[in-house]
């Protein structure tokens, strides 16, 4: 059987297609797994993590930038070298840390865990947040919340990779 591209993208989209498909299931369980897979991966632009997470037709919010490969937003919070953030209707908080848990000891293992650096604070929506050493003396943070939003409750996760001797000023 031959299948031409229109014809391929067509199908593509139908199964992709928000509310439908790939994403019609356990929507929160998507969207865990798709941070937990790609948020941790270096060396992505914003467009390789769109595409690596089909964010595009997913129904979840990604915000992901690496100032490190492709310039930062003019807004973005100050030490944060690279962000990723998904976000998704519902509270799911419990799940979510409970599988980020399990996808932080899978290795490579995620760093150990350090105070929280002072680029990042607890916020009344806070469920979970670390600061974690990496490997090569860099910093991470990891977050995990619930949000109110003008269309309802949502989970977000997010890791931020601070910028190179950050976070570890405590550590001598």
């Amino acid at each position: 059987m031959r299948v031409t591209f229109p014809a391929f993208a067509l199908s593509l989209a139908a199964l992709c297609g928000a509310g439908s498909g790939a994403w019609a299931g356990d929507i929160a369980g998507n969207a865990i797994t798709a941070f937990n897979t790609w948020c941790f991966k270096a060396y992505q632009t914003e467009t390789q993590a769109r595409r690596n997470m089909g964010a595009d037709v997913a129904p979840f919010v990604l915000t992901f930038w690496d100032d490190s490969l492709e310039p930062r937003p003019a807004d973005a919070p100050p030490g944060i070298e690279r962000r990723c953030e998904v976000a998704f209707d519902g509270d799911h908080a419990d799940r979510a840390i409970e599988e980020l848990r399990i996808q932080m000891q899978t290795p490579p293992v995620f760093g150990a865990l350090i105070a929280l650096p002072d680029t990042h604070r607890v916020l009344d929506e806070t469920v979970l947040i670390e600061g974690r050493e990496l490997l090569r003396g860099r910093v991470a943070v990891v977050h995990v919340g619930t949000r109110d939003t003008a269309s309802g409750r949502q989970t977000f996760m997010a890791v931020d990779r601070l910028y190179d001797g950050l976070g570890l000023e405590d550590a001598g």
